[in-house]
């Protein structure tokens, strides 16, 4: 494990041995390192892999009293610059974000360019994203009812029916939910506050593939967030997995794992056919 230090709060990470170059999983909400492992295990990557815990999730510390986006951007970087010094990566670290950890990934490489060799970015999810449910959202966290803030977020926002939550409910999954939801209401409070300039970021010159759930192509809210970023990133490599939505990850990881397999193969190769004579 990878410990980085930010402000007094401490920034936790999970590495899978290799050698090569480092790929680096940003999650998004209700999401952790542990709930990564099934995609890290399925990775054929050879570079070792590191899954952060942001902030608000066990080991890492809490969000902190002025916490926004910028912080989680800010943390990024950190980590970024820690992970070069620690695999001595010259040529960068691929760079992988999943919803919220998407844009977050993104913004971050706009920081640092230079750390970033290619990014994968996941279904990220831009401002207005569930903003019709935060007063309920604030309600239910004010009132320690995680229960009701892992309905509303599977519900009004994922969009998934009540016969699917209740399941859910009835499942050991419910109980690992609830302890990720903790942090779900400051953290989607900031992502609403959080001005991200789309057009500004979509100068990046980094090779990017945006990754998108067959699922929700169209469909709000995940694929209208995902159509502002592939309009924005007009050279981006758009790839479609039929049959997966926005939760691939705990649903299908061997499927996910071998989609971002695939990403980092085809830059490997377009890398191979640019350096021959």
């Amino acid at each position: 494990m990878l410990e980085v230090e930010r402000d007094g709060v401490r920034i936790t990470l999970t590495r899978r041995e290799g050698a090569g170059r480092p790929l680096l999983v940003v999650p998004g909400v209700m999401a952790d390192a542990a709930s990564w492992q099934p995609v890290v295990d399925a990775l054929e990557v050879a570079g070792p892999v590191y899954v952060l815990n942001r902030r608000g999730r066990r080991p890492s510390g809490e969000l902190g009293g002025d916490y926004s986006v910028r912080t989680e951007i800010d943390d990024l970087v950190e980590v970024l610059d820690e992970i070069i010094a620690v695999e001595g990566a010259q040529r960068g670290v691929d760079l992988f974000g999943w919803s919220f950890g998407g844009l977050v990934a993104l913004e971050a490489a706009a920081r640092r360019p230079a750390a970033v060799h290619s990014l994968i970015l996941y279904e990220p999810v831009v401002r207005p994203f569930g903003r019709h449910v935060l007063p309920a959202l604030r309600e239910a966290d004010k009132a320690g009812d995680l229960d009701r803030v892992v309905e509303i977020v599977n519900r009004d926002v994922s969009g998934f029916s009540e016969e699917y939550v209740s399941q859910l409910r009835r499942s050991a999954v419910w109980d690992v939910l609830r302890r990720l939801a903790v942090p779900l209401a400051r953290e989607l409070t900031a992502l609403d506050q959080h001005h991200a300039d789309l057009q500004e970021l979509g100068r990046l010159d980094l090779p990017v593939t945006l990754l998108l759930g067959g699922e929700n192509e169209g469909v709000p809210p995940y694929g209208d967030a995902f159509a502002a970023f592939a309009l924005a990133l007009p050279r981006a490599r758009v790839v479609t997995m039929p049959g997966q939505g926005h939760l691939a990850h705990a649903q299908d990881p061997e499927c996910l794992a071998r989609y971002i397999d695939q990403a980092l193969e085809v830059r490997r190769e377009a890398e191979a056919r640019l350096s021959q004579p």
